[in-house]
């Protein structure tokens, strides 16, 4: 407060706030909000649209991060997603190149214009097409990114499916943008729609809206979307003012940036805390994606969100856990069913075993520079926190789970069914028995 004193937690908090793509703990967070509180936003897209806004500094576009009371450094704090409602009626996307002498070492971050050779240059749209961001100096036009394969779709009323559309009917949406990605009031990007892209007309696609961007703060300042051990890497060396070390990279990220589609309504995320107030926040809403979003994006949009937080006291570990929707979990990580339990009691009794564990699903998240370095990543966090050797977590994702990936180049999921005894003695047996119905 300007007095001084400290604002009293709010029950709940709405947020339509944005950063300027960087996650800074030494900014200003919304709330308090208090342990157990509800957390509501709109989002705006990520990816594409702040990829070719060079004033953005990180190449997503996320809410401003609210402070949950109570949360310490050494916590975590549980997030209960309780509804991901997709508000875009259209949007654009597609796989990528980075034209030269458009950025300062990384076009998600350094975006310039190599005319007036300003870094984060303020610009404009005229008219439609790749070549419609300019310079508001120059006039140059400006594109760190272009699309190399790309597509416009539109989603049906009850944004069930989504459909591919031609060049005329893209060009229109193009036209009036903003208005077709329903860009949130405070957003500051320019929508991909006036791209326009249409490669790929007549395609219909589902939609299974999720979170790509859904975390707690760093503790220090990083680019948003590399908040996470592959993207994060790019910034180890860089020429520009957001360079970090390998060891500040470990350090501080908390792999917010998961792009993982389990992220979605009725799933529990458990993420670290490790700045005062754990700062909360998300974005990069996808409509739908396949496992490791290999075109390097997918359907980003703008949507509302509603998130219900929780306090969990001294956390071990330094990377978010998942507890994804039953149908989400691999088959072999699937809570076993009374008949097949049934089953297993006759084994046991035929071989003398005495007891059977009672067993959990848990997908705990792995990420780094490479696919099998974040496989290394996550393996060794869900050994640190369930106080097993890297070689049983192996096996038992081997026997009753699954290694999945959520982005490349490095962001996995270790998923597998846990004893539940290990789960309660690092408090997080009870949000595997209210997911699952244990």
């Amino acid at each position: 407060m300007p007095d001084g004193s400290t604002a009293p937690s709010r029950r709940s908090v709405v947020v339509s706030e944005f950063t300027n793509s960087v996650l800074d703990p030494n900014a200003p967070m919304l709330g308090p909000i208090e342990n157990g509180g509800t957390i509501i936003a709109n989002t705006a897209p990520g990816c594409w649209g702040p990829m070719i806004t060079p004033r953005l500094r990180g190449g997503h576009e996320v809410t401003t991060p609210v402070f949950v009371q109570g949360a310490k450094v050494g916590d975590a704090v549980a997030i209960r997603i309780r509804d991901i409602t997709v508000t875009s009626i259209a949007t654009a996307s597609g796989h990528d190149s980075s034209p030269e002498g458009f950025c300062l070492g990384d076009p998600y971050v350094a975006a310039r214009c190599p005319v007036c050779d300003t870094v984060w240059p303020e610009t404009h749209v005229e008219g439609i097409g790749q070549d419609a961001v300019k310079c508001d100096s120059c006039g140059n036009a400006v594109k760190p990114f272009e699309i190399v394969h790309g597509y416009t779709v539109t989603f049906d009323e009850t944004r069930s499916v989504g459909l591919t559309l031609p060049k005329d009917a893209a060009e229109t949406i193009g036209k009036n943008a903003n208005h077709y990605a329903a860009l949130p009031d405070g957003s500051r990007q320019h929508s991909i729609l006036t791209f326009a892209p249409s490669d790929m007309p007549g395609t219909l696609v589902r939609m299974r809206p999720f979170m790509g961007q859904l975390g707690t703060c760093p503790s220090m300042a990083m680019p948003d979307s590399h908040n996470a051990g592959d993207f994060g890497a790019f910034l180890v060396g860089a020429p520009h003012d957001y360079a970090i070390t390998a060891e500040q990279l470990a350090e501080h990220k908390t792999d917010g940036h998961m792009d993982i589609d389990a992220v979605r309504a009725g799933a529990i995320i458990v993420c670290p805390v490790k700045v005062p107030g754990a700062g909360v926040y998300m974005g990069d809403m996808h409509a739908g994606q396949g496992d490791g979003e290999i075109a390097g994006h997918t359907m980003d949009v703008s949507g509302s969100v509603t998130l219900q937080v929780e306090v969990l006291k001294n956390y071990p570990i330094d990377g978010p856990v998942l507890f994804p929707l039953e149908e989400d979990l691999p088959p072999l990580a699937k809570p076993f069913t009374d008949a097949e339990k049934a089953k297993g009691q006759k084994l046991a009794a035929k071989w003398g075993v005495s007891e059977i564990d009672a067993l959990a699903p848990i997908s705990v998240i792995g990420t780094a520079a490479n696919l099998n370095a974040a496989i290394d990543n996550g393996l060794a966090r869900a050994a640190t926190l369930l106080g097993m050797t890297v070689a049983e977590v192996r096996n038992r994702a081997t026997v009753n789970g699954a290694i999945e990936i959520g982005r490349a180049p490095g962001v996995i999921q270790v998923t597998f069914l846990a004893p539940l005894a290990k789960l309660d003695a690092v408090g997080l047996g009870d949000y595997a028995r209210e997911q699952y119905g244990l």
